[in-house]
């Protein structure tokens, strides 16, 4: 019963967050609506779908769709007031998270899964849905580039397979995990804890002849291949050979003159 309780404040939490970024983007009512159920309902669908769970969980409770759907419709009518709650959704939030971890591990381990698929599952009940709805509003995900938020999932996960492999009451072992979600993710947000960020921008490289692998010597001019200069070339000194040839006989007379009339050496 009082997971139930807080699967549907969680939802509540998650319509009203998704509804908000649909505001944001300029959407109409029903745009509203579709992103404030992918957000609150998607994580847990796509969940089902990969492992095969059916029927789904608001086909199996149509109930939860209604009240994802009133939730984003008060949304609207009441968002100049969401400012003054910044704080309680946050904490709402994290409650969401908690609930949704939970319940992802223990659809697979209904199913007889292992480790593995329980972990994969809580992931994705608790974050798919965030990640549908920045999608949507045609966004980088939050989670990708924030404090932490799927990074808290694993040590609820490990914290409830590992009391549940000691025999611990399953009440016990829900409680325990729910906190250990919640706790982490609190201070996530209150310390402003993050993954390392990587940073990666293209640039033009310029490679320097000290990290070239081979070194062949150049020439000190360029090679030049212009077969055009080379015609013009041949064709200047056809002209010269003619205009030598075409001296007249007295000016060869007197360069022979000249040359006798010269002083020996």
């Amino acid at each position: 019963m009082l997971l139930t309780v807080l699967f549907i404040i969680g939802i509540t939490a998650e319509a009203m967050t998704g509804a908000l970024a649909a505001g944001r983007q300029k959407m109409d009512l029903f745009g509203v609506t579709m992103v404030a159920c992918v957000t609150a309902l998607g994580g847990g669908s796509v969940r089902d779908m990969l492992l095969g769970h059916y029927p789904l969980v608001w086909v199996e409770n149509p109930h939860y769709l209604v009240i994802v759907a009133a939730a984003a419709i008060i949304t609207v009518f009441t968002s100049s007031l969401m400012k003054y709650f910044r704080v309680l959704f946050l904490v709402l939030d994290s409650v969401g998270l908690s609930v949704f971890t939970v319940f992802g591990v223990r659809v697979a381990l209904e199913m007889g899964h292992g480790l593995v698929v329980a972990l994969v599952a809580a992931l994705i009940t608790g974050i798919m849905g965030g990640i549908l709805r920045d999608i949507l509003c045609n966004r980088i995900p939050l989670v990708f580039h924030k404090e932490l938020y799927a990074s808290v999932v694993p040590p609820g996960v490990f914290v409830y397979l590992g009391l549940r492999e000691l025999g611990v009451h399953e009440d016990i072992t829900i409680i325990s995990s729910l906190l250990t979600v919640f706790i982490l993710r609190i201070l996530a947000i209150y310390f402003k804890l993050s993954l390392p960020v990587f940073d990666y921008q293209e640039k033009e490289y310029k490679r320097q002849e000290r990290t070239r692998l081979w070194h062949f010597p150049r020439a000190a001019k360029p090679i030049s291949y212009n077969f055009t200069n080379t015609l013009k070339n041949k064709a200047k000194k056809k002209k010269a050979e003619k205009e030598k040839k075409g001296k007249s006989l007295a000016e060869e007379i007197i360069e022979i003159e000249d040359a006798e009339n010269r002083p020996d050496e």
